[in-house]
C-alpha cells in the first residue's frame, strides 16, 4: 500500500498543472518521499491539496504560511534547491 501511495504522491507532485510548482513539488517529491515517515507522507500529501499559487506564495514569503501547513515537510520543501 505504501509503495502505490508513494507513486500516486509523486504523480500528484509532478503534473500540478503550474511549472514553478511542478519543478519544485515533483522534484522534492521525487528526493524525498521513498525515506518519509508515514505521518510525514500524510503531511505532504495534505500540502498536495492546497492550491498551487498559494504554496508558491509562502515558499516566497509572499504570504504567511497557514499553520496546518507549516510542518517540518513544508520546511523541508522550502529548503529544497531543486536542479534546473
Amino acid at each position: 500500500m505504501t509503495e502505490i501511495r508513494i507513486k500516486r504522491l509523486i504523480h500528484r507532485a509532478n503534473y500540478r498543472g503550474f511549472k514553478e510548482a511542478d519543478i519544485l513539488l515533483g522534484g522534492f517529491a521525487k528526493a524525498n518521499v521513498h525515506t518519509m515517515s508515514v505521518d510525514e507522507l500524510a503531511d505532504f500529501e495534505h500540502l498536495l491539496g492546497a492550491r498551487d499559487n498559494d504554496i508558491y506564495a509562502w515558499i516566497t514569503e509572499t504570504k504567511p504560511v497557514p499553520q496546518e501547513y507549516n510542518t517540518p515537510i513544508f520546511v523541508r520543501l522550502k529548503a529544497y534547491k531543486p536542479e534546473l
